[in-house]
């Protein structure tokens, strides 16, 4: 589990493909502190750690999750978000992130907006119906709130804080943006379904 706080901007180093696609990602995480196989959140994908460094750590990526993501896009020096799993006790900052990306939506407008910048996505048409005015997003990994819903587009502000500490300082139109929607209203759907 994670909060959607991200605490470090990953680079990817190289990329490899074989049976699965693997991964290596610099970071400034003090990797003595994680243990192989620990689970960390890269653009919001929750990925296992299978071999590391001083400043680096590898993962594995399976063809479903690249077929659920945007990892397919990954290319050299693209810098990710990341996030550490969560410990009982930390603060829990965001919201409740699975690191279980539901799929991708597309950036289809951004506009700056007094002091924040104003980005609206499309949701693909089966997972809009989760999201929800004022509601709880993940996007490449980050918590966000839901401004306004309008079929399929869903609008959110960023301000300059978490676009300097996070990949969205580089957001751009048609962009593809991994997303997880909201565990709370995945429930509540799924039980409206029985009543």
């Amino acid at each position: 589990m994670f909060t959607g706080i991200i605490t470090d901007m990953g680079r990817i180093a190289e990329l490899e493909q074989g049976d699965s696609l693997r991964a290596r990602i610099e970071t400034v995480y003090d990797m003595d502190t994680v243990d192989l196989g620990a689970s960390i959140a890269c653009d919001g994908c929750c990925l296992t750690v299978v071999e590391m460094g001083p400043n680096w750590f590898d993962v594995e990526i399976s063809a479903e999750s690249i077929s659920k993501t945007n990892i397919g896009e990954w290319a050299v020096d693209k810098r990710v978000n990341l996030e550490r799993a969560l410990k009982v006790g930390d603060e829990l900052g965001g919201h409740i992130v699975s690191g279980h990306v539901d799929g991708v939506a597309e950036v289809v407008k951004i506009e700056e907006d007094g002091g924040s910048t104003r980005v609206t996505l499309r949701a693909p048409e089966t997972l809009a119906k989760y999201i929800a005015p004022k509601g709880s997003v993940a996007l490449n990994g980050t918590s966000l709130t839901v401004n306004e819903v309008n079929g399929c587009d869903f609008g959110i502000n960023f301000i300059p804080h978490t676009k300097q500490v996070t990949t969205w300082g580089g957001v751009f139109v048609g962009q593809q943006i991994n997303l997880e929607i909201d565990t709370l209203a995945r429930y509540v759907a799924r039980l409206r379904e029985w009543e």
